[in-house]
């Protein structure tokens, strides 16, 4: 019975995202499932539940809401590099070139098939395509 109240309890987190308070419960009744599995009996399971319940409600709960309102993440990786301005160093075209990001030389192509960016030019980082640049002015 614990395990399908854990279930239960599980899903219904999953289709109330934001809330966090029946995943806690989750975890108490997948530890009331385990407590009666070893012989607790139904008032031990019961007393399990609540005690569970209250801990990680209490423990749990608040971590979670912390991590809800915490600032979004850095980009790292290629994705830091996507909106950063570059220089053409070798004529850019749809077939390739080769642009300069930050201290770093990248291959190149342009975003839009029909642009010339020529030597020289300041251009944006539009996306990371593998270890391609694609930019635009």
């Amino acid at each position: 019975m614990w395990v399908v109240i854990a279930i239960a309890l599980a899903v219904g987190e999953v289709l109330t995202p934001g809330l966090f308070f029946l995943g806690p419960v989750a975890l108490a009744a997948g530890a009331a499932a385990l407590a009666s599995l070893l012989g607790a009996g139904a008032v031990g399971s019961l007393i399990v539940f609540i005690v569970g319940s209250l801990a990680s409600l209490l423990v749990l709960r608040p971590i979670a809401r912390r991590h809800v309102r915490m600032p979004a993440i850095s980009r790292t990786g290629t994705d830091a590099l996507v909106g950063r301005k570059a220089l053409v160093t070798r004529k850019v075209d749809a077939h390739g070139g080769r642009v300069r990001i930050g201290g770093e030389e990248w291959s190149a192509r342009a975003y839009l098939d029909d642009q010339v960016l020529d030597e020289g030019a300041s251009v944006d980082v539009i996306q990371i395509e593998g270890a391609t640049a694609l930019v635009a002015e």
